[in-house]
């Protein structure tokens, strides 16, 4: 099988791939030190197997996983953990596989043996300790170039038009699939519905307004568009405007 090592260290990086070198019927396709990387790695060298590490700076190999979901066939992922055994029961109970650092060659061959991707299981290993959906730092979408990725934290606002949804971020747009509904149930700490269309990041509120024919409009910091707001969701904007001490009409 065609592997790509993911790991924040290069030592750890460098002993897996010299036990992959040692099993005849797989080889590395290629190494990625942090999340981001893997993500564009996948798109390039399609690799059959991730051997992932969970614990990485920034964008942890969980979240790695529940990017790949969206593609039609996703890698493999065998998880890599410095975790003790009492810790990885989780792991073992939802039957995706996993290696303890450091990682032995008959340990590696057994895992490679018999994983299997299964995307619930994915999504069921994202949650943070208390069982709520751990909130992804990023959001990804596919693009004739390959893939973006979009740090959460520079998103403007989500709007559902036809089929897609636009990202309207710091760097400019992209379309995705996820529906808002979905967006909106994982980032409803982050992001506020201000029309049946619409999710606003609550970090860019800055003031209630009216547009040009006098309806009610939300203004987000670095953003000249004023967004449409529905007379339904005006009294939850005011709400938040108020608790914010942010700018309203009258």
């Amino acid at each position: 099988m065609r592997i790509l090592v993911v790991d924040d260290e290069s030592l750890a990086r460098e002993r897996l791939c010299r036990l992959i070198e040692e099993l005849s019927e797989h080889s590395v396709v290629g190494e990625a030190a942090h999340g981001k990387a893997a993500l564009e790695q996948v798109e390039a060298l399609q690799p059959e197997v991730l051997l992932l590490d969970i614990r990485m700076p920034g964008m942890d190999g969980l979240e790695v996983a529940r990017h790949l979901i969206s593609k039609e066939e996703p890698p493999a992922v065998i998880f890599t953990t410095a975790y003790d055994e009492y810790a990885l029961e989780a792991f073992k109970v939802q039957a995706v596989d996993y290696l303890l650092k450091p990682v032995r060659s008959e340990r590696l061959q057994e895992a490679l043996s018999k994983i299997k991707p299964n995307k619930s299981q994915w999504l069921a290993l994202n949650k943070n300790a208390n069982g709520t959906p751990k909130l992804r730092t990023h959001i990804s979408a596919r693009t004739r170039l390959g893939i973006v990725l979009v740090p959460v934290e520079e998103i403007y606002y989500f709007r559902a038009e036809h089929k897609y949804v636009t990202v309207r971020h710091k760097g400019g747009e992209v379309l995705i699939e996820d529906p808002l509904k979905e967006i909106e149930t994982e980032f409803s700490s982050k992001f506020l519905r201000i029309h049946r269309n619409c999710l606003v990041q609550l970090a860019y509120l800055k003031a209630l307004a009216k547009n040009n024919a006098s309806q009610p409009c939300v203004r987000l910091e670095g953003l000249e568009e004023c967004l449409d707001v529905s007379r339904r969701h005006v009294p939850q904007v005011r709400k938040v405007m108020n608790n914010f001490n942010l700018e309203k009409d009258n």
